[in-house]
């Protein structure tokens, strides 16, 4: 980091808090820059200056944005207690401290952002982020339109209101009774897509995640990564910021 930047800007890409918790620590004299206490919101730092929250030094890094096609039978996490396989084990060579915004669960496959830039991340895991995710699942039995109506009504799950932006099958197959369904959300509740087929009678075969926002996983195998373009990283941010203002 070359030129300067206000404070909890740093600490928000350092992946430690949102800006806004980011903001409340510095005035709670949690944070010290060169071994002092700093609580004005518009101080400036520097890539020489020492930033430390509540006495843990934080990691200036350049911010990295990866993609990564997640297998099935893979952790969304940087480590697990069970020893299985975690996204970040696909990126060996990337040296910052990467972390998956957002998640799949272990059984769906498809596309995953890694970054070590915690604001971004925040916005892009914002309740109000309205990017679309697309998945593609193979459904146990064939759902009828009715059943797609439904989903992008909207569905009470166990307490939980879960909705589709858009649903429909693709194609099906009458001797094996599977279908192809497309699957649009714009949130990312646990599970949604899974529990809402589950709900309507139709357990899942396999789900992938094919699309979010302009991204998608032309030219990679399961288990691929590759860098965000720039101009990828800007789209992101631009909707990002668009959404939870």
């Amino acid at each position: 980091m070359t030129d300067k930047e206000r404070l909890q800007k740093v600490i928000a890409h350092a992946g430690v808090a949102s800006r806004r918790k980011a903001e409340k620590l510095i005035t709670d004299g949690k944070v010290t820059v060169n071994g002092k206490v700093v609580t004005e919101l518009g101080t400036k730092v520097g890539g020489n200056d020492d930033v430390e929250v509540e006495g843990v030094p934080i990691d200036k890094e350049e911010p990295v944005y990866y993609l990564l096609y997640k297998p099935r039978g893979v952790i969304s996490s940087v480590s697990d207690d069970k020893g299985r396989k975690v996204v970040t084990d696909f990126l060996p060579e990337v040296k910052e401290r990467i972390f998956p915004v957002g998640r799949l669960d272990y059984d769906t496959s498809g596309l995953m952002l890694l970054t070590n830039d915690g604001e971004f991340a925040n916005k892009l895991m914002h309740p109000s982020h309205e990017v679309d995710k697309v998945y593609v699942a193979k459904t146990k039995g064939i759902p009828s339109s009715d059943h797609m109506k439904q989903m992008k009504k909207g569905m009470n799950i166990d307490g939980e209101y879960l909705k589709a932006v858009h649903s429909k099958v693709m194609s099906t197959d009458s001797k094996k009774n599977t279908a192809i369904v497309q699957v649009i959300l714009h949130e990312g509740k646990n599970r949604q897509v899974r529990r809402m087929f589950e709900a309507l009678g139709f357990p899942l075969d396999k789900l992938k995640r094919e699309r979010y926002g302009s991204l998608d996983l032309k030219g990679l195998n399961a288990g691929d990564y590759r860098p965000l373009k720039p101009i990828e990283v800007k789209q992101l941010r631009q909707l990002a910021e668009k959404s939870v203002e």
